[in-house]
C-alpha cells in the first residue's frame, strides 16, 4: 500500500509542470496534469472516430501516463525542432524512476504502456498520439492562437508536427482541424512562412 501512496504524490508534481498553452479563459498556462486529463477526455469522446477499432481503457491509459516523465523533465513545445533523442532518453529515465516507486508488476504495466505510446506502432497507441497533438492546437483555435503566437511557431510548423500523428491516428479529427488552421493562418496567427 505505502508503494502505490508513495507512486500517487509523486503524481501530484505533475500539477506543477507547465505547458505553454492557456486554459480557456485564464490568465495562466495549463499544466501537464490537466492536459493529461483533457485529452484522456477527448480521446473517450472520439474513440468512434479512431482510424482503426480501439480499445478505449487501453488509450485513456496511455494518455494518463505518457507524460508522467515531465516530472522531471518538464514539458517542451511540441513545435520545438531537434534535440527529441535526448529528450525521450531523459523522459525513460524519469517514467523508469516514478514506476520505480511502484511493486515491480505494476511498475512493468505502466512502463510497457508508456513505451506502447512512444512507439506508436499498435491501433490504440496512434490513435493517442492523434489526440496528444490535436488538444494543444484545439486551444490554440480556440485561444486566438495564444501560443503559436507568443512562441513565433508558423503555420507549416504546426502542420508538419500536428498533421501527420492526427491524420494517421483519426483522420476525421485532421480533416476538421485542417480547416480550422487554414483560417487561422488567413486571420495571422502564425509567423511567416
Amino acid at each position: 500500500m505505502q508503494q502505490i501512496v508513495d507512486f500517487i504524490l509523486e503524481l501530484d508534481k505533475l500539477k506543477a509542470v507547465t505547458r505553454k498553452t492557456r486554459p480557456l479563459g485564464l490568465d495562466r498556462f495549463e499544466n501537464s496534469a490537466e492536459h493529461s486529463w483533457q485529452i484522456a477526455m477527448l480521446a473517450s469522446s472520439l474513440a468512434h472516430h479512431a482510424a482503426e477499432p480501439v480499445d478505449v481503457q487501453r488509450v485513456v491509459a496511455m494518455l494518463l501516463v505518457h507524460d508522467i516523465g515531465e516530472i522531471d523533465t518538464g514539458d517542451t513545445l511540441v513545435y520545438v525542432e531537434g534535440g527529441w533523442d535526448d529528450r525521450k532518453a531523459a523522459e525513460q529515465a524519469a517514467v523508469r524512476r516514478i514506476f520505480g516507486l511502484l511493486p515491480a508488476d505494476q511498475a512493468a504495466h505502466y512502463l510497457a504502456l508508456w513505451q506502447e505510446f512512444d512507439d506508436a506502432a499498435t491501433p490504440e497507441a496512434r490513435f493517442a498520439h492523434a489526440v496528444d497533438r490535436a488538444m494543444p492546437a484545439l486551444l490554440n483555435l480556440a485561444n486566438d492562437g495564444q501560443s503559436w503566437r507568443e512562441n513565433g511557431i508558423s503555420h507549416a510548423r504546426v502542420v508538419q508536427r500536428i498533421g501527420p500523428p492526427i491524420r494517421e491516428g483519426c483522420p476525421a479529427l485532421w480533416a476538421y482541424m485542417e480547416e480550422r488552421l487554414e483560417a487561422a493562418r488567413a486571420a495571422g496567427w502564425f509567423t511567416s512562412p
